[in-house]
């Protein structure tokens, strides 16, 4: 396959994080592959945050405490909202009301880079999506 750049759902950044077993094979080989540039949006910490704050994510209290000292520490890099990202997560044409998936759309496709993601919603806005 190569080096690729990849943006991280989420989900996937939780389950290789604290070592889930239901990562899929061509996830957890892009993860283990040194040489592959693995991003993490701002938007998922914000999202651990929010979901952990209001009990829909249960199982990430060690990660909530400091995200970006995991991300660090796993070797991915963080990838900040830009306001280029901002507009077009708002201006997708798309229904999907989840601001989380809308800004990693956005991410994805601003950055031109596939999205790691078991979530078949990110087909729907038109971007590269690998699992």
């Amino acid at each position: 396959m190569g080096t690729v750049t990849v943006l991280l759902d989420t989900h996937v950044l939780i389950w290789w994080l604290l070592a889930d077993r239901r990562l899929s094979k061509a996830a957890r080989a892009i993860l283990r592959d040194p040489a592959n540039r693995i991003l993490v949006s701002s938007a998922s910490a914000w999202e651990i945050a929010t979901k952990h704050r209001l009990g829909k994510l249960t199982g990430v209290d060690v990660l909530v405490q400091d995200v970006a000292r995991w991300v660090a520490q796993a070797g991915f890099g963080e990838l900040p909202i830009t306001m280029t990202h901002a507009q077009r997560a708002g201006t997708f044409p798309h229904e999907h009301r989840d601001p989380f998936d809308r800004m990693l759309a956005a991410q994805s496709e601003r950055e031109a880079v596939p999205i790691v993601s078991g979530d078949t919603v990110f087909a729907t806005f038109g971007v590269h999506v690998v699992w």
